[in-house]
Parts: structure tokens; C-alpha cells; sequence
């Protein structure tokens, strides 16, 4: 039986903590069906990684996946700001918050990985933004900028050279989860060929791999593993 944390991020492991044979952890973000072509927030051709996500994860001892899991009165749906648009940026609590449709609603078909994703290699799954009143982009912190998920304290025991990332969204959740990676110390790499992204507001993608890139964070294809 999977043993439960319950935290404030709900953490799931699924497997014990091996022995590192090749130094290397790989963060899955988000790979689930609201995300994907048919959910309600889809990431163009996000189903498409897919085979090269199950492919690249059978080089990693350690392999962690997260999970978006809201409560249906989360702050980042608009449909929970009377007035406001989908894509709207509100101030909550002094933080800039981007307002989305609902999405990943803990429970729901939307909140499953999608179809085909190869979820046996998982040790362990860790599920964000799980307070109503915090979003969650980081699987290692929350928007809050204070509060940890406790993935930092969970690979940073696995002493690991390298901390590798890929899944959904590049200009979201794997951006942000690749910052604070290597804010922690860890030598970071995002596997751009494994990723896709938003794009919203236009030209954040590559916003983004230019700010990772000048934070240290390595941009590399998945055939340079």
C-alpha cells in the first residue's frame, strides 16, 4: 500500500528511496489528461511526449512525477472571481496570480495522468496546489515563495549529481520547478524535447529558456542523456 503524507502538498510514495546507481533524479511534471488535447487547460501537442517521457525514464534510478490536484474553489480558476476572464491576472494575498479554467480537480478524470504514461516507473508522486487559497507552478515550493512541498528534503537525501526535468508546461510548472532546482543547489538540465508549453501570453516560452539558461539551468535535447 502507498503510504500517504498529508501536508499541505499531499506527497504519495510509491516505492523506497533506492540506492543511487547513477546519480541522476528526473522530475515528470504534470503529465495528466487536463493538460493534454480534450482537458479543460490543454498544452498544444502535450500528448505527444508521451513515448519519449516513457522512453527517457528508464535511464533514471530515481524518477518523481507530480500531480496539479486543486479543490474546486482553488484561486487560480476564474470561475471562482466573479467578473474576471480566464487568462485575467489577479493580486491574492500580495502575489500575482494567473487565472485559469478549472483544471485538475482532485478526484477527477482530469486530475489522472493521461493515458499511456508509464506511471509504474514513478517512486514517488507528489501533488501541488492542493490549498485553496495558494497556487503551486514549483513541485519544490509553493507561489508563496515559503512553502516547501518537502521534494527539496526528499532528493537532496538521494545526494544526486543531477537533477533532470521535463513534462508540462516549459513556461509554467517545468520553468518554475527548474529555478527552484537549482536555487536548492541541485545542477539542474530541462529536457526541452520532452517538454511543451503554454505560450501564454505569446513568446513566454522562450522567455523562459533564456532566463533558465542565464540562472545556470542546462537546456539540453533528450538524445544528449
Amino acid at each position: 500500500m502507498a503510504k500517504i503524507v498529508n501536508t499541505i502538498m499531499v506527497i504519495i510514495l510509491q516505492k523506497e528511496i533506492p540506492v543511487m546507481s547513477n546519480k541522476k533524479v528526473l522530475i515528470v511534471i504534470d503529465m495528466q489528461n487536463d493538460f493534454c488535447p480534450g482537458g479543460n487547460l490543454p498544452v498544444k501537442d502535450g500528448d505527444e511526449i508521451i513515448p519519449v517521457v516513457n522512453e527517457i525514464m528508464k535511464s533514471f534510478a530515481v524518477v518523481v512525477a507530480t500531480q496539479d490536484w486543486h479543490p474546486q474553489n482553488h484561486v487560480s480558476f476564474a470561475s471562482n472571481h466573479k467578473g474576471k476572464k480566464i487568462y485575467d491576472t489577479i493580486i491574492h494575498d500580495g502575489i500575482d496570480q494567473a487565472l485559469w479554467p478549472d483544471h485538475c480537480v482532485a478526484g477527477t478524470k482530469g486530475a489522472d495522468f493521461y493515458k499511456g504514461l508509464d506511471t509504474d516507473r514513478f517512486n514517488l508522486i507528489l501533488r501541488k496546489g492542493t490549498n485553496p487559497a495558494i497556487d503551486s507552478y514549483s513541485a519544490f515550493m509553493e507561489n508563496d515563495k515559503k512553502t516547501e512541498t518537502g521534494l527539496h528534503g526528499y532528493i537532496k537525501a538521494l545526494n544526486p549529481a543531477k537533477v533532470f526535468v521535463c513534462g508540462l508546461a516549459t513556461d509554467y510548472c517545468v520553468y518554475y520547478t527548474a529555478m527552484d532546482s537549482v536555487k536548492y543547489g541541485f545542477e539542474t538540465h530541462v529536457l526541452i524535447d520532452a517538454c511543451r508549453g503554454i505560450d501564454e501570453p505569446a513568446g513566454s516560452i522562450n522567455a523562459v529558456i533564456a532566463d533558465m539558461k542565464k540562472s545556470g539551468i542546462k537546456i539540453e535535447n533528450v538524445n544528449e542523456l
